[in-house]
């Protein structure tokens, strides 16, 4: 049996829920779908390329089913709840399909034998079986389900409906677990993990969250992942200075012209978003800040873009991604058509990029001759490119690494988490060497 997960973190482990019920079953992992008598691919549906790379994926499986009748091929996950009936008469040839509510029910939908059907998102619990895919010094850990905000652009609440959260000490517990299998890094996942709680109407329980994930001994970092800037709190900061908390954050702007936020029905415009980076910066001195912005918008002219410019050079965000607009059917945004070519968009994009590996090039030279704490990954080896590992300033798969070299790597047995004195800066990368 192989998975492949396509998407964001949050949806791999989704995957890894399947995996630990298929494993618990008795269904052994294959690295390879070609080998594999059944191929499970868990899709995104947010926007048009991840669904794009979900049909290409749902085609080669079918290609390697034509050459062995008996492989069963199963299709999970956002792309499926949202469309499933067009899919299942587009791809036939496919064995099971299952949405997001039903990730628990994986062995009963291959072995065709009934279960009741989820009503909600399905949420992982203590007791869920979860096989991890990640390097062994860390690994996600989700806290919730669903969104309850209306951003004009997203389709994450038709596809997974209402934020719900976990409890605190089914978390701690997944936490505790974590690590005495040797987790190191625990990285908070949701789609709002600064609304956790707010659903039970409980104000400041991320921070009695991090609070007791902090009491977790053998954890070394907690990051925080996906927080909305109008939900970044001074509270929240104050519990951040705890060393056990990395000094990071994630927070999605999209934009910065107040006409086209209003349209996005975002509230924080670039100069009240301003205000708050300043304000994450006097509290939190070390900070890396993460955003994500969207170009194509609707209504985004030259004028709206310039802005955008602007506030990006202001900010000098550590770390920032762009998506193209993509319109969905369902949203608010969906109305207002699409017009702004997709060569158009490609462009801003790129324009924006270039201008943030600048920034970051800029922002990397300050660690030059530090020695910072760098979590390794033990699967990287130690040929020309050396060991990989990230600092706490660096969050796992959309963030640079630190490449370490040689030297005193031969010292001694590599410990999940060294001491490095850093060498070298690129754009987005660092590069270092182990001090004893």
């Amino acid at each position: 049996m192989a998975l492949i997960t396509y998407g964001c973190a949050k949806n791999l482990v989704d995957s890894e829920v399947m995996l630990g019920y298929l494993s618990r079953a008795g269904y052994v992992v294959s690295p390879q779908p070609e080998d594999a008598d059944i191929i499970v691919l868990n899709t995104c549906g947010f926007i048009q390329p991840a669904r794009d790379e979900a049909v290409e994926g749902i085609e080669s499986a079918l290609a390697f089913k034509k050459k062995r009748q008996d492989r069963m091929i199963v299709v999970a996950g956002c792309f499926v709840e949202r469309y499933r009936p067009d899919l299942e008469r587009r791809y036939p040839g496919v064995d099971v399909w299952l949405g997001v509510k039903d990730f628990d029910h994986i062995v009963e939908a291959l072995e065709r034998k009934p279960y009741e059907r989820g009503l909600k998102t399905y949420l992982l619990g203590r007791e869920t079986p979860r096989l991890l895919s990640t390097p062994s010094t860390w690994a996600y850990l989700k806290i919730s389900e669903g969104c309850s905000h209306e951003c004009a652009f997203c389709a994450i609440p038709l596809i997974k409906g209402a934020y719900h959260s976990r409890s605190i000490p089914s978390i701690v517990a997944e936490a505790t677990g974590l690590a005495r299998r040797g987790i190191k890094e625990v990285n908070l996942v949701s789609q709002d993990t600064t609304f956790f709680g707010r659903d039970r109407g409980r104000e400041g329980e991320l921070t009695r969250l991090l609070r007791r994930l902090a009491d977790v001994r053998e954890i070394r970092w907690i990051r925080l992942l996906y927080g909305y800037p109008e939900e970044i709190t001074p509270g929240l900061l104050e519990v951040m200075k705890e060393p056990k908390i990395c000094s990071y954050l994630d927070i999605p702007f999209q934009h910065a012209d107040r006409g086209l936020l209003k349209s996005m029905k975002r509230s924080l415009d670039s100069r009240r978003a301003l205000r708050l980076v300043e304000m994450i910066r006097k509290v939190l001195p070390d900070v890396a800040i993460r955003t994500s912005l969207i170009v194509g918008f609707p209504g985004e002219g030259r004028a709206e873009f310039l802005r955008l410019k602007k506030f990006v050079r202001e900010a000098r965000f550590d770390h920032l991604g762009v998506f193209t607009y993509s319109p969905e059917e369902g949203t608010c945004a969906f109305e207002l058509g699409n017009p702004i070519p997709d060569s158009e968009k490609t462009r801003r994009r790129d324009e924006i990029m270039a201008l943030q590996a600048e920034i970051a090039a800029s922002i990397q030279q300050k660690y030059l001759q530090r020695r910072l704490d760098v979590l390794i990954d033990p699967s990287s080896s130690a040929g020309s490119e050396g060991i990989v590992g990230r600092t706490r300033f660096q969050a796992p798969e959309v963030d640079g690494v630190v490449l370490i070299e040689g030297g005193d790597l031969t010292a001694g047995p590599i410990r999940p988490i060294e001491k490095v004195e850093i060498i070298s800066a690129g754009v987005y990368d660092l590069r270092g060497i182990v001090v004893r």
